[in-house]
This record gives C-alpha cells, sequence and structure tokens, in this order.
C-alpha cells in the first residue's frame, strides 16, 4: 500500500495549452483543478489532457499558482483563517500582472474549475476598483459608453424611476 501510494504520489500529467505549449506538473498539483482531475478519471495521465480554451502563457501563470497552491494546502488538508490568507499572501503574482492577462486568468479558473484561483483573482480585480467612481472604472475597463441609445432607452422603460 505504501509503494502504491509513493507511486501515485510521483505521478506526473502533461496539460496541452491551446497553442500547443505542454506542462508537465505532478498529479497532485493538476487535481486541484476539478476539470483536469474530471479528465484525468475519464482518460487517464498517459496522453497530455488538451484544455482548448487556455493559451499556453495563461496556463503557465495556472501551473505556478497550483504549485503555490499545493504548498499552501498539502492534499486532503483544508486550512482557514490565518493560513488561508498566507497562500494568498505567497502568490502576489496576481497583483503585478497586467488587467488583460488577470481577465484571462479569471476565465480560465473558471474554466478550470479551480475555486482558489478563482476568487484569488475576482478579489484582485474587486480591490483594484473599490473606491473608483463609476466613470474611473469604465476608464479603468475601456468602456466609452455604458450603452447604445438603443439599450439605454430599453433601460429607462423597464425602470422608469432611474429618470428620476
Amino acid at each position: 500500500l505504501e509503494l502504491t501510494r509513493k507511486k501515485s504520489m510521483s505521478k506526473e500529467v502533461t496539460l496541452n495549452s491551446s497553442d500547443g505549449k505542454d506542462f508537465k506538473l505532478p498529479l497532485e498539483q493538476a487535481n486541484l483543478s476539478e476539470t483536469v482531475k474530471n479528465l484525468v478519471a475519464e482518460t487517464g495521465t498517459d496522453l497530455p489532457i488538451p484544455l482548448p480554451n487556455v493559451k499556453g502563457d495563461i496556463l503557465k501563470l495556472v501551473v505556478e499558482f497550483l504549485a503555490v497552491q499545493a504548498k499552501a494546502e498539502p492534499a486532503g488538508e483544508k486550512k482557514e483563517g490565518e493560513a488561508a490568507k498566507k497562500k494568498d499572501v505567497e502568490w502576489d503574482t496576481v497583483t503585478k500582472i497586467e488587467q488583460k492577462t488577470l481577465f484571462d486568468l479569471i476565465l480560465a479558473a473558471n474554466y478550470l474549475d479551480i475555486k482558489p484561483l478563482l476568487d484569488l483573482t475576482c478579489r484582485t480585480v474587486a480591490n483594484k476598483i473599490k473606491g473608483k467612481s463609476p466613470k474611473e472604472i469604465c476608464e479603468m475597463f475601456g468602456v466609452t459608453e455604458p450603452f447604445t441609445p438603443e439599450e439605454e432607452e430599453k433601460v429607462y422603460k423597464e425602470n422608469p424611476w432611474l429618470k428620476g
């Protein structure tokens, strides 16, 4: 039993990005993604797992996060409170990446079903917009006109109280 456990712990899986880049990582880290865990259960680890919705540069960040997450939360061990805060602080890369990359990372975390990464990336966006005016937020996200005239008319028709 112990030999089997050691063998499964050292098993690797290869993830293949949409642009053909391969990333090898320990199965225990890959299994932190519910999507990958399910794909491995269906297909095994002999062949690369294709991830058609994740580009290589984003998958590289995901794999980096999974390594940090695995260290912060050893298999089967959930940490709360201070320990949970500590794992977020340890991966400060998320605060240094540009906005488009951050949004791509959110999409990847959602697609790969990695809740801690999704929480961290969404919290990072929330912190960036905290305290900003609607105009500043629109500028930040490149929104020039929130609504077309037709959309605005529809909103006012459905919500007459907005015209105030």
